[in-house]
């Protein structure tokens, strides 16, 4: 199946108006992209932030005509509101195996791997986790999910309790159970998140070891390792609730933190944990202590 793709760049004012609009007209897709070098960083809990020029891509079906799509666009906004239009054929593919393509096994540590699927391998002393790139994040090419993989891989986790707070993809807590964790409890707000976390734990053959829950739905425990790789906000706001899941003596695992983010994080933890200097990568850091 092929689609026509359409993009207009427009000033961040009108992104949303010229989104709603293309909908409107039958686009079955609609996402923003950066439409210059400006990065845009962790927006607030409940803000979408989008750029200064933003490009809107939409996608509709073939049977749909570009030409009177652009018109009618015209129409609605001026030329200079709405320029740089294009329009292609987009071809369909199996987007997850294209990716995969470019997907290796990656080590974290000295004693776990990640594979796609039929690359895996068994290697004396190590532990193989089999990640097909999906709709959830986390796949271990991020630093932030590398920063806690190699955590997991360089402490000893054998008979511990873990929770993954933001879950993603599940990669943390199959990770944590194939190293030797008794049980984990995969946390999100994304129901589509639980859902890849249990097709990645019955992949890895720890479905029995690992629980998903929605996060209003999980009833609070306290974990002997508690891994957190979700945004620097959330992680301050929530310090409270995060801090009530370790044991005194757990561990907290925290990531999804800019390196300049790093200290106001670690201050919001500092009253009940030991911890640790931040281990950075790229510009991320991983912050990590032990609760007193």
């Amino acid at each position: 199946m092929a689609w026509h793709q359409i993009s207009v760049v427009s000033d961040k004012a009108a992104a949303d108006d010229i989104s709603d609009f293309l909908s409107e007209l039958g686009a079955v897709s609609v996402t923003f992209m950066n439409a210059s070098a400006q990065p845009v960083y962790e927006p607030d809990i409940g803000e979408t932030r989008i750029w200064e020029h933003t490009k809107t891509v939409a996608l509709f079906e073939l049977d749909a005509s570009p030409e009177i799509i652009k018109t009618v666009l015209l129409q609605q906004f001026d030329s200079k509101t709405v320029h740089d239009w294009h329009a292609e054929i987009l071809q369909d593919q199996t987007w997850e195996r294209a990716w995969m393509e470019h997907f290796q096994p990656m080590q974290f540590g000295e004693r776990l791997w990640v594979y796609p699927t039929g690359q895996e391998q068994s290697k004396t002393g190590t532990v193989s986790l089999i990640l097909d790139p999906g709709l959830a994040f986390g796949s271990g090419t991020h630093p932030t999910t590398a920063l806690c993989l190699e955590w997991l891989a360089k402490n000893d986790v054998t008979g511990k309790t873990v929770i993954d707070f933001g879950c993603g993809s599940g990669i943390l807590a199959v990770a944590a159970v194939l190293l030797g964790a008794k049980q984990a409890h995969a946390i999100d707000i994304d129901p589509q998140a639980l859902t890849a976390t249990q097709d990645n734990a019955q992949k890895n053959q720890v479905g029995s070891k690992i629980k998903t829950y929605l996060a209003e739905q999980f009833d609070p425990l306290a974990a002997d390792i508690v891994l957190a790789n979700i945004l620097a906000n959330p992680l301050i706001e929530l310090s409270e609730h995060i801090s009530s899941l370790v044991k005194p003596k757990g561990s907290l695992v925290l990531s999804g933190i800019l390196k300049e983010q790093a200290d106001a994080v670690a201050t919001a933890y500092q009253a009940n944990f030991a911890m640790n200097n931040p281990i950075i990568q790229d510009d991320w850091c991983r912050l990590d202590g032990v609760k007193n």
